[in-house]
C-alpha cells in the first residue's frame, strides 16, 4: 500500500513514490479500485466547478477531475522535479499546477468551490491548520482522505513492513481513527459523507 518516498529540497517527505493507481499487483488494484470507486461518488456529490488539490502528488487524480471540470483546477505540492515532470505529462487547459506548501494558501477566501486533500494529511506537521485553510479557500466543500489507524499499521506490520517503527509508513507524522478524523473535520462543518474503503478514512464536508 505504501512504497518509498521523496524528499523536497528543504529535507520535507513529500509522499510515496509508489504508484499505487497504476499498479499491477492483484491486491493493490482490489483494494484501489474501492477507494476509487468511493472517492468518485463523494466527487459526484459535492460537484464541483471550481476545485483546489492541497498535495495533488504526480497530478493523476486532478488531471482526471480538471476533465470532468468548467472552471479553474489547481493542484498544489512541494517542489519536487518528480513530480513537477510528471505534472508536465498532465496539461489540461483549465488546470494549473503550484509549487507551495499548504499552511499559508495564498488564496482568498472561497475561491474555490471544493477542496481536497486525499492521502495527505496524515504528512502534513500541522494539520489543523492546513484544514483550517482549505475550509478558508472553499466555499462549499472539502473531500478528505486519510489511512485508517490503527488498521494501516497493523496491515504494514501483517506484511513485515516498517517492523522498526511499528508498522507507520515513513513520512506519515499524524494517525487517525475514523472517529478522531471526523472529529477533526467536524471543526469546520457538517460531515455529510464518512466512508471507509478498506484500509482508509473518506469524508465529504460541508462548509
Amino acid at each position: 500500500m505504501s512504497g518509498s518516498v521523496t524528499v523536497d529540497r528543504e529535507g520535507t517527505v513529500t509522499g510515496n513514490t509508489y504508484d499505487k493507481y497504476g499498479s499491477t499487483n492483484p491486491v493493490v488494484r482490489r483494494l484501489m479500485a474501492s477507494f476509487e470507486r468511493t472517492l468518485d461518488e463523494l466527487f459526484v456529490q459535492a460537484a464541483p466547478q471550481t476545485l483546489l488539490d492541497v498535495g495533488c502528488g504526480e497530478g493523476v487524480l486532478v488531471e482526471k477531475w480538471a476533465r470532468r471540470i468548467a472552471g479553474r483546477v489547481v493542484g498544489i505540492d512541494l517542489d519536487d522535479p518528480q513530480l513537477q515532470a510528471e505534472w508536465a505529462e498532465r496539461q489540461v487547459p483549465n488546470l494549473e499546477y503550484r509549487v507551495m506548501k499548504a499552511e499559508n494558501l495564498p488564496f482568498a477566501d472561497g475561491e474555490f468551490e471544493v477542496a481536497t486533500a486525499i492521502e495527505v494529511l496524515e504528512h502534513v506537521p500541522d494539520p489543523e491548520h492546513t484544514v483550517a485553510e482549505m475550509a478558508r479557500v472553499a466555499s462549499r466543500h472539502l473531500l478528505v482522505s486519510v489511512p485508517r489507524e490503527p488498521l494501516w499499521r497493523g496491515l504494514n506490520m501483517a506484511r513485515g513492513a516498517y517492523l522498526k517503527d511499528l508498522g507507520n509508513t515513513p513520512g506519515h507524522l499524524n494517525h487517525w481513527s475514523k472517529r478522531g478524523f471526523v472529529s477533526l473535520l467536524s471543526k469546520h462543518g457538517t460531515v455529510v459523507e464518512a466512508r471507509s474503503p478498506f484500509p482508509w478514512t473518506m469524508l465529504l464536508v460541508r462548509l
